[in-house]
């Protein structure tokens, strides 16, 4: 493997859709050189007008040519395309020499490409978002919490929960506000889900089926399992001696939400990929978001483990934050996070390969420390000892 490829202190931050936030601006004030690229360059210039960022950024037309010709060594690439777009953008890393980071999850033709970029010296930074990234910044640091409590070698089982939504801040009858493009909303619907349930491996072909009612902080919402869960058992570092009876990662959406969208059920039961994709333009037609309006994430995240031997330790967090008229809450919970992740790709504290938003308990701990002093807030809850703060 060739030595880690020092960061040149360019950052080329591609795209400028609704999850780029405050976190671009947190770039700016690290990086020595910031290149906003988006579909032309006048669109890039009027987004950093947006964000206040004219002058401390470079506007720039994005084409996948374009972009390479301008990379050189060290140079960070951050994108915020779709994630089918990911790997040819990491194989122009590869093949210029420069990291590359975005909050998605991993995907198979990302995956084949970190052996590369490793053996070359390049950090591949990904799942540096909300869900995934925060999301994971709670979960290692729970289990190193429960770990400590209890003890890795002790035998327990354990529930695990993880609910993240984009919610409308004041409730409409839809349920809902759409928060990224609703033919991915409606597309993640559609796929299986697996998880753990009653001590065993589940698998939901439809998860809106599998909803069911979960109160937090005293509110009452509606959550489904979504992706699957299983490989995060492993991911996040639980015991093998600790058993499963719940282990979830889904999606949260406001009480009534099921009622509301049962006649976009129906279409997904039996619509192909055309009907689906009409569909989704259908809704984004009939439920707009305007300027107006507020937005709301809710991410919860809880462990709570019982050992054989009688002891118990829980613990669990919440981020529940409101838009306003500067950014919506979405926006800051991607875009902060990343560009924390980018921050330490920048100091040269990030390995070189694929790594994901936190890897161990020590890393989530002071990311969430940095998170907290960047302006996002959350709370923790625990009980049971002893256990370290």
């Amino acid at each position: 493997m060739a030595e880690r490829v020092p960061a040149s202190g360019t950052v080329h931050w591609v795209g400028a859709g609704l999850s780029t936030g405050s976190g671009l601006a947190a770039v700016c004030a690290h990086a020595d050189r910031v290149r906003l690229w988006h579909r032309t360059e006048e669109r890039a210039a009027e987004a950093l007008d947006r964000l206040g960022l004219t002058g401390r950024a470079e506007p720039r037309a994005h084409t996948l040519d374009a972009l390479t010709a301008e990379l050189a060594p060290g140079d960070v690439v951050v994108s915020m395309l779709p994630a089918p777009e990911h790997a040819p953008l990491l194989a122009a890393c590869v093949e210029r020499r420069a990291h590359f980071a975005c909050s998605s999850y991993v995907s198979d033709a990302v995956l084949r490409q970190a052996p590369a970029a490793e053996d070359a010296g390049l950090v591949v930074l990904t799942e540096a978002g909300l869900d995934p990234g925060i999301d994971h910044l709670f979960a290692h640091d729970l289990v190193g919490r429960a770990r400590e409590a209890i003890g890795a070698g002790a035998a327990a089982s354990y529930r695990f929960t993880s609910y993240c939504g984009g919610l409308p801040a004041v409730p409409n009858d839809f349920r809902y506000r759409f928060s990224w493009a609703p033919l991915g909303v409606l597309n993640a619907l559609r796929s299986p889900a697996r998880y753990v349930e009653g001590g065993t491996e589940t698998t939901a072909e439809r998860p809106w089926e599998a909803t069911r009612a979960h109160v937090v902080d005293g509110e009452l919402f509606e959550v489904y399992p979504n992706r699957d869960s299983v490989p995060f058992v492993e991911q996040y570092g639980l015991p093998a001696a600790w058993r499963a009876q719940t282990f979830v990662r889904g999606t949260l959406r406001l009480g009534g939400w099921r009622r509301a969208w049962e006649p976009v059920f129906e279409e997904l039961r039996t619509g192909d990929d055309t009907r689906i994709a009409d569909l989704a333009r259908e809704l984004a037609a009939a439920h707009p978001t305007t300027d107006a309006d507020r937005d709301r994430v809710v991410l919860a995240v809880s462990l709570a483990v019982t050992a054989r031997n009688g002891t118990s330790w829980s613990g669990a967090y919440l981020l529940d934050l409101v838009g306003d008229e500067q950014e919506s809450a979405m926006a800051r919970c991607v875009s902060r996070p990343l560009a924390l992740g980018v921050r330490h790709v920048l100091d040269g504290s990030l390995p070189a390969g694929l790594t994901r938003a936190a890897e161990t308990r020590e890393r989530s701990r002071q990311w969430l420390d940095e998170l907290a002093r960047d302006g996002v807030p959350f709370t923790l809850r625990a009980e049971g000892g002893p256990v370290s703060s």
